[in-house]
């Protein structure tokens, strides 16, 4: 999944989690927390394989089970001697979906769920195998792909199942940031508008 896929089903997650457990929604704080937790284990991973080579692909450390899980705990209880409870959960959703929506999607497409993706160090998705280039190169590479297949179906008149999911997860995660309040948004033009 691509970064923004993150952070809209992390948003997802977590306000439907804020409503039925705390009856309420998403503040702008928690919206930003659990969108940047969300992404976090791509801006770990990624850079340490195309750019460092540190891993064979950008999938080790970040999407692992084994360091997602304790740090997720562990941010969760510093949060919650902070007095910030709510913060905590919002990490913890947005980190912990990440890679089960890396693994989700191939199964659903291609019949094959890479499960490596999350035993990292035990296993090692993409072994023997680095990824070419450097950082940028390897981010533009895969956003020409996308942009390519996205292009190619919308075109088509034929999208896929995939693409017709995302779009629908996309305009669900735009009515529910509606209904929400539109955090981030309403606190910054409401700080912007005491200011003036």
């Amino acid at each position: 999944m691509m970064p923004w896929e993150h952070a809209v089903i992390g948003y997802v997650g977590y306000s439907l989690f804020v409503h039925a457990i705390y009856r309420d929604s998403p503040t702008g704080r928690e919206t930003l927390v659990v969108v940047f937790a969300s992404i976090l284990p791509d801006l770990i991973d990624k850079p340490l394989a195309w750019e460092l080579g540190l891993f064979e692909s950008g999938y080790a450390l970040g999407h692992s089970i084994f360091f997602a899980v304790p740090l997720s705990i562990a941010v969760g209880v510093f949060a919650y001697r902070r007095g910030h409870p709510r913060k905590g959960w919002a990490f913890a959703i947005g980190y912990l979906l990440h890679t089960p929506f890396d693994i989700i999607p191939n199964y659903i497409r291609y019949g094959v769920a890479p499960i490596d993706r999350a035993l990292w160090p035990l296993r090692r998705a993409g072994e023997g195998q680095r990824d070419a280039g450097g950082f940028r190169e390897s981010f533009t590479d895969n956003m020409a792909s996308y942009a390519s297949v996205i292009l190619e179906q919308l075109t088509s008149g034929e999208p896929s199942p995939y693409l017709l999911f995302l779009l629908g997860l996309f305009a669900f995660a735009f009515l529910l940031w509606i209904y929400d309040g539109m955090p981030v948004l309403s606190e910054t033009v409401e700080y912007l508008s005491e200011r003036v």
